[in-house]
């Protein structure tokens, strides 16, 4: 759920300020009974949020599934459990004229881009966006923003812990998890990742390479606590590297007392941090952050060993970017 106020050109300038923003990861793409309703009792939740407690109007609440759903959905012949839950919370809001749309990739890929980067970097960044179902993203190859060079890879931070997850058998415990999620993160970079960087042809085209999506937000949290105010922070392919294995042997170092302990600066508000950091935690545990950002290096490291001269980028605001930019759209229309 997220509360934003538009600026007039929001598309060109970015104008778009976020009043609140809050997520329930209920693992919908787990096609489970529970958590089916565990969705659409969030969902139910959050538009009750937005209509009593912030008093906005239902024709300014707008309804969308991401196209991560879609594209999990379709790929486990599940479409139909969308609809079921798209049905099933407009008769539980009592709305049942609703549009709730099902968001094409090539479109939410390119709105990401609209909302998320700044207009003075629009044509040289190549936009990844790493959701939970799936990893879109792209760039305007022709100095316009009608023409947009889709990048997609049929994995995300979810979908690669849940495929770890099943090759885990009996043994849950966190060795056997990062011996699997290594097995799941190479096989998904020798079929499929390699291959999307390669074919999108972004390298001479563009400079900066910007990851978005929950992971991007949650590793810069952790990587960078103390520039909680800032909405993008660089990053190299060493430092990811290093934070990497800090998930996966040294968790503690990742907690909010820890991070919290270790900040120097006096002048810098230690509760927004705490509280951001919390975030986090509330919305990622240990295995998700170890197979998001598995797959952001993945994908990140097909730029680093073949261009050195590529700038990394971790997007902290980038899943209300798109959405902005999609709110904008149709208000023109």
């Amino acid at each position: 759920m997220s509360i934003i106020e538009i600026g007039k050109n929001a598309q060109s300038r970015g104008a778009f300020n976020v009043l609140k923003d809050s997520s329930v990861n209920t693992d919908f793409i787990s096609f489970t009974q529970s958590t089916f309703h565990a969705t659409l009792g969030g969902m139910c939740d959050l538009y009750s949020t937005l209509i009593r407690q912030y008093k906005i109007l239902p024709k300014l609440v707008y309804t969308v599934v991401s196209s991560g759903v879609k594209m999990q959905a379709e790929k486990e012949n599940k479409m139909n459990w969308v609809n079921e839950l798209i049905d099933s919370f407009k008769m539980k809001i009592r709305e049942p004229d609703r549009e709730v749309e099902i968001a094409d990739v090539l479109e939410e890929a390119r709105l990401s881009h609209l909302g998320i980067v700044p207009e003075s970097r629009r044509y040289n960044t190549f936009l990844i966006d790493i959701g939970s179902g799936n990893t879109k993203g792209g760039y305007f190859p022709n100095g316009n923003t009608r023409d947009f060079k889709l990048f997609q890879v049929n994995w995300g931070t979810k979908s690669v812990a849940n495929a770890t997850e099943k090759r885990c058998g009996d043994d849950n415990g966190m060795s056997n998890f990062g011996k699997q999620l290594y097995r799941v993160l190479s096989d998904a970079e020798n079929s499929e990742i390699i291959y999307a960087v390669n074919e999108s042809g972004s390298y001479p085209k563009t400079d900066n390479v910007a990851f978005s999506g929950g992971i991007a937000w949650s590793v810069a949290t952790l990587m960078f606590p103390e520039l909680v105010d800032n909405s993008v922070v660089g990053v190299t392919f060493d430092q990811m590297l290093k934070f990497n294995d800090r998930l996966a042997n040294n968790f503690a170092s990742v907690s909010e007392a820890y991070l919290v302990k270790n900040i120097m600066d006096k002048s810098l508000d230690r509760g927004e941090i705490s509280g951001e950091i919390k975030r986090v935690h509330q919305v990622f545990d240990q295995k998700s952050l170890m197979s998001g950002t598995g797959l952001l290096i993945k994908i990140m490291r097909q730029f680093q060993s073949i261009y050195e001269g590529k700038q990394f980028y971790l997007v902290k605001n980038g899943q209300v970017g798109w959405i902005s930019a999609y709110v904008d759209q149709t208000i023109n229309k």
